[in-house]
């Protein structure tokens, strides 16, 4: 099992990545661990197992790995940034809802077929399709008032 005496011991934290500071193979020591996996993750291969990089890292500096039910998500959606900072725990369904959209804000997606700005929200476990719309402004505008209207709608 890993821990971060054990990480502390092996790698060195400098802005969002690790460096070995005490390989098996001493011409290690001192470059970046890890290689960049086709899936845009830091894989990092120690004791005979392929980990991903931000989760060692998160590891590293807080002494834990989230428990069952919680993930880590880089907040600016970024999977090579891993510095701390850019790391937090978060649920399942919050890190779903975090996934980038085409115009990076949830709710708002880019309808290839249309050419136009779709607007759907999920709510309550149910898909809520508010139409496609011309311009983005006009798709935001839309989203609000349809949130506003929603958040009033229930008291």
């Amino acid at each position: 099992m890993l821990t971060k005496e054990y990480l502390h011991e092996i790698f060195e934290y400098r802005n969002g990545e690790l460096y070995w500071k005490n390989h098996r193979y001493k011409n290690f020591n001192g470059k970046k661990a890890g290689t960049l996996h086709h899936t845009g993750y830091w894989h990092i291969k120690t004791k005979n197992k392929v980990y991903l990089a931000h989760r060692l890292i998160y590891l590293y500096h807080h002494g834990f790995l989230p428990n069952y039910g919680l993930e880590l998500d880089h907040i600016n959606r970024n999977r090579t940034d891993n510095r701390i900072e850019n790391l937090r725990v978060v649920t399942k369904s919050e890190n779903e809802r975090n996934k980038l959209t085409t115009s990076k804000i949830y709710g708002i997606t880019w309808h290839k077929k249309n050419k136009k700005w779709q607007v759907q929200l999920r709510i309550n476990g149910k898909q809520k399709y508010l139409g496609v719309y011309n311009s983005l402004d006009i798709a935001k505008n839309v989203l609000n008032l349809y949130k506003e209207f929603a958040n009033n709608d229930s008291n």
